[in-house]
C-alpha cells in the first residue's frame, strides 16, 4: 500500500464534511475527504430543502441559533443563485395552536434578528382575498406571511465538493476508513474502495460522519466523547402539485408540531418533516406507514384537496445527529451544532449536530480551530466565494442569455439545466448550436455530454445518484429511461473514474 500525506483528512460527504473541505482547500491546505456512499446520500439530501432560520426555534428561546442561521441565509443565496431562491411562507392562523399576539411577535424578531437585503418583510394578509389562500379550507381566515430560502440540499453538497477539489482537494466517493492509528506526529488512516486498500497520513482528522460520529469516534478512531447524539428521524411526501402559486405553508398541527408544504419539481408538492426517534442504522431508514398517515392527515387539517396515501407519488426519510440536550420531546431537541477538538496527540475534529443553513459558519469555525497545530494562517474567505455556477445575479437574466446560446433547447430543458448547473452549463454544451451538435439522446432530455459531466467532475457513480441526487430526475422518467441511463453509465464508468 502506498501512503501519502494530507494536512487534513476529513471523515464524511454531507454537507458538513464537504463545507470544511471547501474552507480548507481554499486556505491552501493539503485535504482528503472520504465518503463511505456517495455524497449527500443520507441526511444532508433528505431535508426539506430549506436556506431557514427556523421560526419554531424562537419558541424553544434559540435566540442565537436563530439568530445564527438568519445571518447564513443570504450569505448561502448570494453564493450559489442557480440552487437557492427566496421563498415566501404562508402561515394559516388557527387560534386553537397558538394565539395571534404570539405568532405576531415572533414574525416580528424573525424579521429583526438578523439584517435582509434579498428578502422582504412579513406581512398579514386576508386568506379569502389572497391568492395564497385560495387551497385552503374556509375554516382558516387570516394568515401571517414571511420569507426564507429555498435550497437543493443534494446540489449544495456536491457544488461545495466540487470547489474543494478544483482548489486541490482530494474527493473520494465509495471510499471507507476501516483503520485508524494515532502517533504524536501524524494520523494514519486506512482506506477501502471496493477490494482495493490504501494507507494515508494526516497532521488532522475531521469526524464530519453524521449519524455515524459517534460510533466512528469510538469504534475506529478510538476516542471517547463528552458529547452524545440524539438520532432523529425526518420524513417527507412527494404528492401531485396541490396548487399552482408559488407560495409555501408552514402548518401548526395539535401536537404543537409543524409541517412544511412546498412547490417541489414545477409539479409537485413536497410536504414534511416528521420527527421521529431512530435507532438502526441511519443507511436503511425509510418512512414508516405511520408517518404517511400523519403527514396526508396533516395537510388534509388544511387543504380542500385530500390526500390519501396513494396519492403519493415519492417519499424519502433521513436521519437528523442531533445533540442531546435532555429533551422529551424529539422536535425540541436543539439544531445547534458542537465541535470538540481532541489535542492528546495529532488533532482530531468531531463535528456534532448541525443544520443545513449554519454548515459554511460549522465549516469556517472548524478550520480556525485546526488551524494553529497546522501552522496555517490563512483568513477566513467563504463569506464572500461563490459555488461552480453561481457567477451571476439575476436567474432570469441569465437564463434568457443562456437560451441565445443554445435556442434550440425547450424552456423546461434549459429552466432544469441553468437551475442545476449555473454558468457551468456552457461545461456541458459549449458549442452546441444545434440539438444534433449536442449528440446522443439517452433518455428525454437527457443527454451523453451531461451524462459524462456527472461522471467526469461530480462524483457520480450511479444511475441512483443522477436520479436522486444530482437532479431529481427519478420523479419525471419513466423506468425505461430511468434504465437507459443506467445502461449508458455501465457502458463509460470502468473508462471514466476521475
Amino acid at each position: 500500500m502506498n501512503k501519502t500525506e494530507y494536512d487534513i483528512a476529513i471523515i464524511g460527504g454531507g454537507i458538513n464534511g464537504v463545507g470544511i473541505a471547501r474552507d480548507a482547500a481554499g486556505r491552501g491546505l493539503k485535504v482528503l475527504l472520504a465518503e463511505q456512499h456517495d455524497l449527500a446520500q443520507h441526511t444532508s439530501s433528505a431535508s426539506t430543502k430549506l436556506i431557514h432560520g427556523g421560526l419554531r426555534y424562537l419558541e424553544h428561546m434559540e435566540f442565537m441559533l436563530v439568530r445564527k442561521a438568519l445571518l447564513e441565509r443570504e450569505v448561502i443565496l448570494r453564493s450559489a443563485p442557480h440552487i437557492t431562491w427566496p421563498l415566501r411562507f404562508v402561515m394559516p392562523h388557527d387560534p386553537a395552536m397558538r394565539p395571534a399576539w404570539m405568532i405576531r411577535a415572533g414574525i416580528f424578531l424573525y424579521d429583526h434578528l438578523a439584517p435582509r437585503d434579498l428578502l422582504p418583510d412579513s406581512e398579514v394578509v386576508n386568506l379569502r382575498h389572497h391568492e395564497s389562500g385560495e387551497p385552503l379550507s374556509q375554516d382558516y381566515q387570516r394568515g401571517f406571511i414571511y420569507s426564507d430560502g429555498w435550497v437543493d440540499d443534494a446540489r449544495l453538497v456536491v457544488l461545495n465538493a466540487l470547489d474543494a477539489r478544483e482548489m486541490g482537494a482530494d474527493i473520494r466517493v465509495q471510499t471507507r476508513v476501516i483503520g485508524a492509528e494515532r502517533y504524536p506526529e501524524h494520523w494514519t488512516l486506512t482506506l477501502a474502495a471496493g477490494s482495493e486498500q490504501q494507507s494515508i497520513q494526516a497532521r488532522a482528522v475531521v469526524n464530519a460522519a453524521g449519524p455515524w460520529a459517534a460510533q466512528l469516534l469510538g469504534k475506529t478512531l478510538q476516542v471517547k466523547s463528552q458529547y452524545h447524539l440524539r438520532l432523529v428521524k425526518g420524513s417527507h411526501i412527494v404528492v401531485p402539485k396541490l396548487y399552482d402559486h408559488t407560495y409555501a405553508y408552514l402548518f401548526q398541527n395539535p401536537d404543537k408540531r409543524i409541517i412544511f408544504a412546498i412547490p417541489y419539481e414545477q409539479q409537485f408538492t413536497l410536504i414534511g418533516t416528521t420527527d421521529v426517534e431512530f435507532t438502526g442504522d441511519p443507511a436503511s431508514v425509510q418512512i414508516s406507514p405511520a408517518e404517511i398517515d400523519y403527514l396526508c392527515a396533516m395537510s388534509n387539517r388544511y387543504f380542500n384537496k385530500q390526500l390519501s396515501p396513494a396519492d403519493i407519488r415519492h417519499t424519502y426519510a433521513g436521519v437528523r445527529p442531533l445533540l442531546e440536550d435532555a429533551q422529551d420531546d424529539a422536535s425540541a431537541v436543539t439544531r445547534d451544532y458542537a465541535l470538540e477538538l481532541d489535542t492528546a496527540g495529532p488533532p482530531l475534529l468531531t463535528v456534532w449536530g448541525g443544520k443545513i443553513t449554519t454548515y459554511r459558519k460549522l465549516a469556517e469555525q472548524a478550520v480556525r480551530h485546526l488551524q494553529p497545530a497546522l501552522e496555517n494562517h490563512a483568513p477566513d474567505w467563504t463569506q464572500q466565494g461563490t459555488l461552480p455556477g453561481g457567477a451571476f445575479e439575476q436567474f432570469d437574466k441569465f437564463c434568457a442569455q443562456t437560451w441565445r446560446h443554445y435556442p434550440w433547447m425547450e424552456d423546461a430543458l434549459l429552466l432544469r439545466l441553468c437551475r442545476a448547473y449555473g454558468t457551468r452549463i456552457h461545461k456541458i454544451f459549449a458549442g452546441c448550436e444545434t440539438e444534433a451538435a449536442a449528440g446522443q439522446v439517452i433518455a428525454r432530455h437527457v443527454y451523453a455530454r451531461e451524462l459524462d459531466y456527472l461522471v467526469h467532475h461530480e462524483f457520480a457513480r450511479t444511475a441512483h445518484d443522477i436520479l436522486w441526487r444530482r437532479s431529481k430526475l427519478g420523479l419525471h422518467l419513466t423506468p425505461t429511461e430511468q434504465a437507459a441511463i443506467d445502461t449508458y453509465l455501465q457502458s463509460i464508468l470502468p473508462h471514466s473514474q476521475p
